[in-house]
């Protein structure tokens, strides 16, 4: 597995102290205080020192033993889960592995592909945005053949990445308002037949605890059956309901996935630094670097 998976999901910038904190401790005799507890002592009903030591251990050993009722580190788990689901994707239990996997869909699971041909561009892409529009969690779009080939081509040869989402930490600002941290997103490409193609999309943090049966957050697929009769690739995607990503999160993790896989053009020189992180992340090059990632995912240069 590539060396950034092994790094944090969330990358976060926080100033550290350069030294460490000691603390100091007294050396003091409790002789001093003998007089102050005996006097205490006699004050509570009691002839000794050692007869106040004694009543006050046994109040502690009562008070602990209802301390011990409720066990902290199972509170504590539940304070986590509860922080998990406000800042963090929600992780799922994985794919059963031992189901069985149903067929892929294609442009025929949807539409009648022969009544389409007889259609224009413009009709075809009405019927098709029409398809979708009743689905509030979908992505649709049609894309320029000669884009999509450009895509296919690069994603062929880089079918993995990972793309930054931003994300307010919760109770932490700045002058500017709310502070931000990023959440890496796993971005996998899977072309199961000739007109086909899916970008298949998943929080690092459920990849790496799942690996090949984590659950995705999107899936987005391209089909490619009137590319060279309409000179049109036909898009559809949608968003799970259980995972605490938004369709506004998925419209932005495609947005980047258009500029780093050359939907936007491979010939500016931003355009030229995001492909050439895109292959050292593929290539597991050590110049892959989380920082300028984020950098060029939050560009508006394209």
């Amino acid at each position: 597995m590539l060396s950034v998976l092994k790094r944090s999901v969330f990358i976060s910038y926080r100033r550290q102290f350069p030294y460490p904190f000691y603390c100091a401790y007294s050396t003091i005799s409790s002789d001093i205080y003998k007089e102050k507890l005996l006097k205490k002592a006699k004050e509570q009903g009691f002839d000794s020192i050692e007869q106040l030591k004694s009543h006050l251990q046994k109040e502690i050993e009562k008070q602990r033993i209802e301390f011990n009722k409720n066990d902290p580190l199972k509170e504590l788990d539940k304070v986590k889960q509860s922080n998990l689901g406000q800042d963090k994707t929600k992780l799922r239990a994985p794919f059963d592995k031992d189901l069985n996997k149903t067929p892929f869909k294609t442009l025929s699971s949807y539409v009648d592909i022969d009544k389409l041909k007889s259609l224009n561009s413009q009709q075809v892409e009405f019927i098709w945005r029409a398809r979708w529009s009743t689905k509030d969690d979908s992505l649709v779009a049609v894309v320029p053949a000669k884009i999509f080939i450009n895509m296919h081509k690069i994603a062929k040869t880089n079918p993995c990445f990972v793309l930054p989402l931003p994300r307010k930490i919760e109770g932490e600002t700045t002058k500017n308002g709310d502070k931000e941290s990023m959440e890496l997103h796993y971005v996998q490409w899977n072309f199961p037949d000739k007109y086909t193609s899916h970008c298949i999309l998943t929080s690092l943090a459920e990849y790496k605890l799942h690996n090949q049966f984590a659950r995705p957050h999107t899936v987005i697929e391209f089909h490619s059956e009137l590319s060279n009769q309409l000179n049109m690739v036909l898009m559809n995607g949608y968003v799970e309901k259980d995972c605490n990503v938004t369709l506004a999160d998925s419209q932005l993790l495609l947005l980047n996935i258009q500029r780093f896989y050359g939907a936007m053009g491979t010939d500016s020189k931003i355009a030229k630094e995001r492909l050439n992180l895109l292959k050292h992340f593929n290539q597991g090059s050590k110049d892959f670097n989380i920082d300028k990632l984020i950098e060029l995912a939050q560009s508006m240069e394209n």
